[in-house]
């Protein structure tokens, strides 16, 4: 498996909130570029659960996010309700 780093800009290595996956920076950003789909669905929710939430702006706009939470909810465990309530401030504050 390739170190982890908490620089995200280090495209050949895995991010650190994918400990248990072997995965680099760059194919995960390749991955949630792409079209929507189950595997992308699942590393965004993995993202949003594992990663420092200034860190998942690297990866996806906030609008991303809004779009997948409906179907990602339950991916989240204990960080459903952070990012519920981030998202749906945003939107009523205009900001997305």
């Amino acid at each position: 498996m390739r170190p982890l780093t908490v620089d995200l800009r280090e495209e050949h290595l895995r991010p650190y909130f994918l400990w248990d996956e072997d995965i680099s920076v760059g194919e995960l950003r390749k991955a949630l570029a792409g079209t929507d789909g189950p595997e992308r669905d699942r590393l965004l929710g993995k993202m949003l659960r594992e990663a420092r939430d200034t860190d998942v702006w690297t990866f996806v706009a906030p609008r991303d996010v809004k779009e997948a939470l409906p179907r990602i909810g339950r991916r989240l465990g204990r960080r459903a309700a952070f990012w519920t309530f981030l998202i749906e401030g945003w939107t009523s504050d205009g900001l997305i």
